[in-house]
């Protein structure tokens, strides 16, 4: 786990070659042949940490376990057994695979009483394109983006500690969902393994716990699903409860907001009989945890004899289904909806397994317009949340595109997937306007165009002629917000549509409310108001509102607002869609919204700290020789980048390269001498560049290339690039 602080310049002998970190460049000017470096560079090289290396084509091996043993990538892992569970230790190679933070705050809470939704992702044995921690090329990966619904997401994988590749976790926090890894025993070897730890004293089933907590605690996530799915002696069994007391206690007292909740599998005579519901047979283990996740071939009947077993914690009952519908179950995929329907009847909470269905059977050309089907059919047995903390900021990006777009400039052609890069995605659905009138506006995720990132929110509708307009609510919030906030919408239409587009906002706490910098609607919906456009940003956030009201690239537009608030909860946020002036023919129309940001304005006011002690390590090199006939041959530089830097106040971080870099993938964008190339995004205060391609050193010459750390504060302004950390490497050919 990174701290902010602990980045150091230390030495690392390596076979053949000693690479430093030395504090100025002052101190090597005089090991280098006169007149090699321009005054220019000396000024430049005081300003970053500089590393000196000699080429080496033998590299110190990494641990397979945190790296792709071909690339050296880092990825997600889990643990296979018992052993490798209690001989696992926080290391410093763990740090790549550490969420961003907790989940962010949302209304109501998990610990509320109303019935929660759980999502258990299972998916072809799991750590697939997602255990790639930094992204990868995947051109068409599953993707979920209806985040609003869920409370609990679980990744499930039958390895026997599942522990959820950080991506998700980074997804599912960003939306304040809660996230589950999954310990699960089976077959024969899993009845060996809960002997080793069950059958014995309590110090062993202790020790299990107290690993499991530290894993949940290290890397951020926050609880466990219990799948215990192989017969168990009565030793065995009979240490269960307690087992699971222990677990729950310490991870409530470790992880603020931890959960651990039980399968419904073994029963408390030790065999392996699934109950389909909660009964006198499981209700030991019920009662020692968070919660009971049901299996799944279960009828009504079954919900109704759990309704007098489950007392007040109606919610704490997870009802399976398998959106597979395999066995005899009440409705799964596109049915799974009647499943819903008796669950939500009874007041349980439901737990769908495996809802990635749509994208493993169908075909992946229309997955989004199936997923938009499954999920739009259970819309009416799917509470939503709202979102309660500011800044609030979206770019709606999906966390994966065919190119990658930096306000509005395209930065790189290519697929790209990198769930943690996600943004907070909106309600998606249709709305359409009640009585009799034709008006509806339609909402979709797309990759054909972006403002920031990979893809937009396309909304698509129609103003029938006897309405002004027609509206679509894009998030619900629960935000007390500060006494002034500003607030920026981009967007641009498509087509030659001239309907208006305005952002609304509603309001909480009318009695006490006292709203200014924006006018009332009408009387009927006195909470709902549109707020003006600012005239003259303030001098002091230029950063952040100097393109407001511009015609951007690409068509975009900007608009900000200045909103003073006071006592007041900030509720809904709408986009308006009105006929243009003189119309009274029906409007068609399609929008593409790029961001949406609803910020404090003294949070914009205070200095953000410096990205500090960007330290390079793990050298690995390789031979490159150009793909252009009779090209140079070069060199592949892998490494590793670490910085210190306060989490809580990025997004994330842009890593680039500039100088002495050429070639590389076609993706990778273009390199001009002395111009930042990005490389890619990082979620913790550290970075592995994989397969950089630099030139070669010449005989007696150094090379060189520097990497620059961008934050990209929460607040979602652009940080200049003299406030980037950045670290050179000075690299030379061995002599021979």
């Amino acid at each position: 786990m990174e701290e902010a602080g602990t980045g150091t310049r230390t030495a690392a002998r390596r076979q053949g070659r000693r690479m430093r970190a030395p504090a100025t460049l002052e101190k090597q000017r005089d090991r280098r042949p006169a007149g090699r470096l321009t005054r220019r560079r000396i000024e430049e090289d005081r300003e970053a940490a500089v590393f000196r290396e000699v080429v080496s084509f033998t590299p110190d091996p990494l641990p397979v376990r945190y790296y792709d043993k071909d690339t050296t990538r880092p990825i997600s892992f889990y643990l296979s057994s018992l052993e490798e569970l209690l001989a696992w230790r926080p290391d410093a190679e763990d740090g790549f695979n550490v969420a961003l933070g907790p989940p962010e705050c949302r209304q109501p809470p998990l610990s509320s009483r109303r019935p929660r939704t759980l999502m258990c992702h299972d998916m072809m044995g799991g750590y697939l394109d997602d255990k790639f921690i930094q992204g990868s090329a995947t051109q068409t990966p599953y993707s979920f983006y209806h985040w609003q619904y869920i409370d609990i997401f679980v990744y499930f994988s039958h390895h026997t500690v599942t522990i959820p590749p950080v991506g998700w976790t980074n997804a599912a926090h960003r939306h304040g969902v809660c996230v589950l890894g999954t310990f699960i025993t089976e077959w024969k070897d899993g009845e060996r393994l809960c002997q080793a730890f069950l059958a014995g004293d309590e110090h062993s089933y202790r020790a299990v716990a107290d690993q499991l907590v530290l894993i949940a605690q290290f890397f951020r996530f926050d609880g466990w699903l219990i799948n215990i799915e192989n017969s168990l002696s009565l030793a065995a069994v009979g240490n269960v409860p307690h087992f699971l007391q222990y677990l729950t206690s310490q991870l409530h007292q470790q992880v603020p907001g931890g959960l651990v909740l039980w399968y419904d599998s073994v029963v408390s005579s030790g065999q392996l009989k699934w109950q389909n519901e909660l009964n006198e047979q499981n209700r030991v283990f019920f009662d020692s945890c968070d919660g009971f996740f049901t299996n799944y071939n279960w009828r009504e009947e079954h919900l109704e004899r759990t309704l007098g077993q489950a007392g007040q914690r109606l919610a704490d009952v997870y009802v399976g289904v398998d959106v597979f519908a395999r066995g005899n179950v009440v409705g799964g995929r596109f049915d799974t909806n009647k499943s819903l329907e008796l669950i939500r009847k009874h007041g349980f909470s439901a737990a769908l397994f495996a809802p990635g269905w749509v994208y493993e059977c169908l075909e992946k050309g229309n997955f989004f317009q199936n997923q938009d089907k499954f999920w739009s059919l259970l819309e009416r047995y799917l509470p939503t949340h709202s979102i309660c903390s500011l800044p609030f900021v979206t770019s709606f990006c999906l966390g994966m595109g065919t190119r990658r777009v930096y306000y509005g400039q395209e930065e790189a052609v290519g697929p790209w997937y990198h769930p943690s890069a996600q943004e907070i995605q909106p309600l998606f659905g249709e709305h359409r306007l009640e009585g009799d009138g034709q008006g509806w506006v339609k909402t979709h995720c797309c990759l054909e165009d972006a403002w920031n990132g990979g893809s937009s929110l396309l909304i698509r509708g129609l103003i029938p002629p006897e309405v002004g307009n027609v509206a679509v609510r894009l998030f619900s919030l629960q935000v007390p917000v500060p006494p002034k906030i500003f607030v920026s919408l981009v967007y641009k239409l498509e087509g030659p549509s001239a309907v208006g587009v305005a952002l609304e906002l509603t309001t909480g706490d009318a009695g006490s409310c006292h709203v200014g910098g924006i006018s009332v609607l009408s009387a009927e919906t006195s909470s709902r108001r549109s707020p003006r456009p600012l005239r003259v940003p303030p001098t002091k956030l230029a950063k952040w509102v100097g393109r407001c009201g511009q015609q951007l690239s690409g068509g975009w537009v900007q608009r900000c607002y200045e909103v003073i608030l006071r006592g007041c909860l900030l509720q809904d946020l709408f986009v308006n869609f009105s006929r243009p002036p003189g119309s009274q023919k029906e409007e068609n129309f399609i929008c593409r919204l790029g961001e949406l940001q609803v910020v404090d304005a003294n949070s914009l006011l205070t200095p953000l700290p410096q990205v500090q002690a960007v330290t390079v390590s793990h050298v690995r090199w390789q031979p490159f020789a150009s793909e252009r006939e009779g090209g140079p041959a070069g060199l592949r530089l892998s490494c590793t980048l670490h910085w210190a830097y306060l989490l809580p106040r990025v997004r994330c971080f842009r890593i680039h390269c500039c100088r002495g870099s050429e070639g590389g993938s076609p993706s990778s964008g273009s390199s001009q001498p002395g111009r930042p190339r990005l490389l890619g995004l990082a979620f913790v205060n550290r970075y592995r560049i994989v397969g950089l391609a630099v030139a070669a050193a010449e005989p007696g010459q150094d090379g060189r290339v520097e990497f620059l750390v961008e934050p990209v504060p929460k607040e979602g302004f652009l940080v200049p690039q003299a406030e980037w950390g950045k670290a050179a490497m000075l690299y030379s050919m061995p002599r021979t």
